[in-house]
């Protein structure tokens, strides 16, 4: 098979961002026609096709999509290889450094690591884009091309990459300690407990409804969440942790929550132990293997070890 030029692969990530051929041109500056055969000669050459045609635009096929996000991956490289010369040997890091982070990591977790990784590197630029853990969550983020590293919650006892979608059921977690699908490369962070926080001083809090958010709950703790016959089927479910919270505190109910959602608890709130037999939730970075070997990534996950202790 004949090697794809860089150009080529900006084409093909510029025609799935933008979802069609004359859109692709104009971000490139290129004619339909120039795209249209670029397509034409990745597909003759990769020996598949890339994308489906139509009257709406183009979208990647199965085999696009793929295509794609090791393009991006790909370019990624070409973009950070001057930094990574000229920061070998000399411990200075250089060049925008792309994170996705779920609401909460990104809140608590991350900015202490980045104020530690710009003060000791000022030449980084952290670009921190907010995803939620539903389907390929922040890891399908780093899969795609799109972030040089994820935080993401991470499934100790394996399972495929993706976020959660909730109390009554997830769609798999990214493993820990090892290659997870499409060979991303995690480590384990911290490990927290969940609790149930319910509005402060209420005398029956099991009594209350519950209230749920989509990320909730990955699929390492499915089998507690069925264990619980005092757990109802959620009457409420927000769009994140921190609406929850809101709503515990106005006494609309109670709610499950990790320890990084809880750190924006009010007085309004009591929190409540689930036991050494009560779920925990495993949060950790999520970077590509090429990724992994560059001095930004790395620096980061070092600042991100040193915070979780």
């Amino acid at each position: 098979m004949a090697d794809l030029s860089p150009q080529e692969l900006r084409v093909l990530a510029a025609v799935a961002d933008s979802g069609g051929f004359s859109a692709a041109g104009a971000f490139l500056g290129l004619s339909q026609s120039a795209v249209s055969h670029s397509v034409r000669g990745s597909e003759a050459k990769v020996g598949a096709v890339l994308f489906e045609r139509g009257r709406g635009g183009a979208s990647p096929t199965p085999a696009g999509e793929r295509a794609v996000a090791l393009a991006r991956r790909i370019l990624r490289m070409y973009e950070v290889l001057g930094a990574e010369a000229r920061g070998a040997g000399r411990d200075t890091v250089a060049g925008v450094l792309r994170i996705a982070a779920f609401r909460s990591a990104a809140l608590h977790l991350l900015p202490p690591a980045l104020e530690r990784l710009t003060a000791r590197h000022p030449g980084i630029r952290p670009e921190v884009r907010v995803v939620r853990e539903l389907g390929a969550g922040t890891a399908g983020e780093v899969a795609a091309g799109r972030a040089d590293l994820a935080i993401a919650t991470l499934n100790a006892g394996g399972g495929g990459v993706g976020g959660a979608t909730g109390a009554t059921g997830a769609t798999g977690s990214v493993p820990a300690g090892a290659a997870a699908p499409g060979r991303l490369l995690t480590g384990l962070l911290r490990e927290e407990a969940y609790a149930l926080v319910h509005p402060a001083g209420h005398p029956d809090p099991r009594s209350l409804p519950l209230l749920d958010w989509d990320e909730n709950c990955g699929s390492y703790t499915r089998d507690w969440w069925r264990a619980q016959d005092w757990i109802p089927r959620a009457t409420v479910k927000a769009e994140d942790d921190g609406m929850v919270l809101t709503m515990v505190g106005r006494g609309l109910g109670m709610a499950i929550l990790p320890e990084l959602s809880l750190r924006e608890a009010t007085d309004a709130v009591d929190i409540t132990g689930l036991g050494p037999s009560g779920p925990v939730r495993h949060v950790g970075y999520v970077t590509a293997p090429e990724s992994a070997s560059t001095l930004a990534v790395r620096a980061l996950i070092r600042e991100l070890r040193s915070e979780a202790g």
